[in-house]
């Protein structure tokens, strides 16, 4: 089919390590690298030879394998995959961020200044502040070496992200679209997809006293007296006593924008109604309890650590959950209440509970499960239910609550069957949109190509591209 090719997997594939290969020619006029096979990039002499130049991009001998080793490292699956290939992925991401350049797309450097921080800090968290043995890894004689080549490899990056998205950015399918796509397809060539499942939960959370929170709430309030009254250290306590996975770095948060969606509204409210060195008093969202420092504002850019501590729950208070939902699961096997209307009154998920239950798929949107894609500890929960059949009460946990109590029920189960227009369309609609994507992309590839300066050398030059990259007429 059109929309499965090999190009699109490479893609896939290139997405884990897009940029980092990438090395920009700031000081060297292109039209001189027209002329040679060996270049200067700035001042520093090239001792190996240039496989490629697109635009204002070079391509080393060394970074293919480089790339290879990365993506193997990964655990990526190359079989099948020529280098040829693999080195047309690489052209096709140095002629995004060349043309992104071009059209002058905004680079937030501060984002890309953070995303190094993340990256550095990262590292080091797992070589317990190794620097040395980092500059040594990466042949770096210096930290501002390696910040400066770590930046560019994001920055570099982060253009070829953008100019793809702006490709497709305004593509959309309208339903006739996808009737015309879907009926285009020979019967015979028609996708089978696999064993779907519906699948309803009910979720009791234990509650947590008021005597935990206060006892959270008075150790949040000791530190930032510690810190603020003895000159202690905020990342110190960060470190060593938040609940959080950034107290590795200190309690160290990216960069926080004004205008960024999808914030935690509670944390935006104390955040951006502090002074630079403050900090905060405690406050209470989903995940806890925090108390927050704003290092730095710089314009619309604040820089902020934070402390989270979550609340013990008792044993009175798991064991209380547990058993109320132990009696609804009674209620519902003996025919008392259903599924739906108990999940309505009892649960406490605001995600699923209005739906009586219904579980959505975080990657397709809808009510379907794929049995083959399914997340394996979801999977190993309602692998051995019947259509109907309730599960015995499961303890779990999720991002906000270290503890909860959950029950499921399979409400339907549609087994593989050959895409159906009316009942598949959600997923043939993101069929037919990557195809008109692709054709897109396709569109544009062809078009930059012929108005750019590429140089292909040495082995490569007899690669059978599928882009005209070698420009034959």
């Amino acid at each position: 089919m059109k929309y499965i090719t090999k190009a699109v997997l490479i893609a896939c594939i290139f997405a884990f390590n897009i940029g980092n290969a990438q090395e920009i020619i700031d000081d060297t006029p292109v039209e001189s690298l027209k002329k040679k096979d060996t270049l200067l990039a700035g001042d520093k002499i090239k001792a190996e030879g240039v496989a490629a130049v697109v635009g204002d991009f070079i391509i080393l001998e060394s970074d293919l394998d480089r790339e290879i080793a990365q993506l193997e490292a990964q655990g990526a699956d190359l079989q099948g995959i020529t280098r040829c290939e693999l080195f047309g992925s690489l052209l096709e991401s140095k002629l995004y961020a060349h043309q992104a350049i071009q059209d002058s797309v905004i680079v937030n450097e501060l984002y890309i200044q953070s995303l190094v921080d993340q990256q550095i800090d990262g590292i080091l968290a797992q070589t317990n502040g190794d620097m040395e043995g980092l500059l040594n890894f990466y042949k770096k004689d210096s930290e501002e070496a390696l910040r400066d080549q770590m930046y560019e490899i994001n920055k570099n990056g982060y253009l070829t992200q953008e100019m793809r998205a702006k490709v497709v950015a305004e593509i959309e399918v309208t339903p006739e679209e996808v009737r015309t796509f879907f009926n285009a397809i020979p019967e015979e060539e028609r996708p089978t997809f696999g064993t779907e499942l519906k699948l309803a939960q009910i979720v009791v959370i234990p509650e947590v006293t008021e005597q935990a929170k206060q006892e959270v709430i008075d150790k949040l309030n000791s530190y930032k007296k510690d810190v603020e009254e003895n000159g202690a250290s905020f990342t110190t306590k960060a470190l060593f006593y938040s609940d959080d996975g950034s107290k590795n770095n200190g309690g160290k948060l990216p960069t926080m924008n004004r205008k960024q969606p999808r914030m935690v509204k509670e944390f935006r409210d104390v955040v951006f109604n502090m002074q630079e060195g403050e900090i905060s008093d405690p406050f209470e969202t989903d995940f806890g309890f925090h108390i927050v420092l704003l290092e730095k504002i710089r314009g619309q850019e604040y820089d902020v650590r934070h402390i989270l501590l979550r609340p013990e729950i008792t044993q009175e208070s798991l064991q209380k959950a547990k058993e109320e939902l132990e009696e609804v699961r009674e209620k519902i096997i003996d025919g008392s209440i259903s599924f739906a209307e108990a999940a309505r009154e009892f649960s406490d998920e605001k995600e699923t509970k209005f739906e009586g239950g219904q579980m959505t798929n975080p990657v397709t949107q809808d009510f379907n499960f794929e049995l083959t894609k399914m997340e394996p500890e979801l999977y190993a929960q309602i692998q051995d239910l019947e259509d109907g059949e309730i599960s015995e009460v499961l303890q779990d946990e999720d991002r906000i609550n270290r503890i909860k109590f959950k029950i499921l029920t399979v409400t339907d189960r549609i087994n593989d069957h050959k895409a159906d227009f009316s009942r598949d369309y959600l997923k043939i609609k993101e069929l037919a949109l990557q195809d008109k994507q692709i054709e897109a992309i396709a569109k544009w590839q062809k078009e930059t190509i012929a108005k750019t300066y590429i140089k292909i050398n040495g082995e490569y030059k007899n690669c059978d591209f599928q882009n005209n990259w070698l420009k034959k007429q």
